[in-house]
């Protein structure tokens, strides 16, 4: 009797992978662990949460951390809590080029690499196409044809894309706190005169969701992947990317400083770009991710939601999150608590 034997690296070893939900599906998982040895410890989080476990720790306790790429660049700065990625063990064929250069930028810290793009997504507009056809960027929200019918968060996203609508880019005052506060003030002026369209301000997918399917809000500031949802349930809800440009958003793989099973991360990351595997990510989380060529792995309905939101003049146009210099958070959270309070 013959025994059959995996090809198994030399040193197996676990690991502790921190991400979001969707991004390391069962079947994906076990494909790997066959494939190469490792196993595979999934912990999911949110940014908040991974910064805050990361910094508790020095950068221990995980392997491999897939925080949003606007939240590298100053943490490393502050908590030293990442290293910086071997370029070297990674294949760099696998990945979209300008996505992969522009999150690179990104995530540069004195002149090393923490950070590369894995699953990406926007922030723009959620519409029934047949009540609102009309709005087509961030301030067509407080039209009247769309009175009362309106919904957005009072978070971060809602005051650049209203900023990018006004004519303002929000990213090229980053350097200039006051110009900033100035920005801030003239979307604040815009918001509080907006406040009567406004049926309430969602605080979560769900519940947005809800409030479309019903009717209730006919226009609404969300992401791409809840508009694709909606609309296998109502060919005339979408995402639509807005005239000024979708926000864009890029997960990110990067290494905690403390992490002890290197060789099992690059493979993974190695491993999940893979188009045909990262097809099976899109198919679990519900977006795309920056693997080249894994569209054509993706489920058709899928891919044609995607390519009628998003078809390329879109895609240029996008806005990417750049890194939230420090202390602009609080100015901003500031002017979403007097945007909440103003009658």
């Amino acid at each position: 009797m013959t025994l059959a034997v995996l090809a198994v690296p030399a040193s197996a070893d676990t690991l502790r992978l921190l991400t979001w939900g969707g991004y390391a599906p069962e079947n994906v998982v076990a494909m790997f662990e066959a494939e190469t040895g490792h196993k595979v410890e999934v912990t999911l989080s949110n940014n908040e949460e991974m910064i805050a476990k990361l910094r508790a720790t020095a950068g221990g306790g995980f392997d491999l951390a897939q925080p949003s790429q606007d939240r590298i660049a100053g943490p490393q700065e502050e908590f030293g809590i990442y290293k910086p990625i071997d370029l070297s063990k990674v294949d760099a064929s696998l990945f979209i080029p300008s996505m992969l250069e522009a999150t690179k930028a990104n995530t540069t810290v004195n002149g090393e690499v923490y950070g590369l793009p894995h699953v990406w997504g926007t922030d723009g507009l959620v519409l029934d196409r047949a009540q609102a056809g009309m709005v087509q960027d961030y301030t067509d929200l407080c039209a009247p044809e769309v009175a009362g019918k309106v919904s957005y968060r009072l978070k971060r996203p809602t005051l650049i894309g209203f900023a990018f609508a006004m004519g303002i880019d929000p990213f090229a005052l980053y350097g200039d706190e006051a110009a900033y506060s100035e920005m801030l003030a003239t979307v604040e002026a815009k918001l509080v005169e907006c406040k009567p369209n406004v049926k309430t301000y969602w605080g979560g997918g769900d519940e947005l969701m809800g409030l479309v399917r019903s009717g209730e809000v006919v226009a609404a500031m969300a992401w791409d992947t809840g508009g694709w949802k909606l609309n296998a349930d109502n060919p005339d809800i979408t995402f639509v990317a807005p005239a000024s440009g979708a926000l864009g958003w890029v997960d990110t793989f990067a290494l905690p400083a403390k992490g002890r099973a290197d060789d099992a991360a690059y493979a993974w990351i190695n491993f999940v770009m893979r188009p045909e595997v990262a097809a099976m990510i899109t198919e679990a989380a519900g977006n795309f991710t920056a693997s080249q060529g894994a569209d054509a792995f993706a489920p058709d309905e899928l891919k044609a939601r995607y390519q009628e939101s998003f078809p390329q003049e879109a895609i240029d146009n996008i806005n990417w999150y750049p890194p939230v210099p420090a202390g602009l958070e609080a100015l901003e959270g500031a002017v979403l608590d007097r945007v909440k309070a103003a009658n």
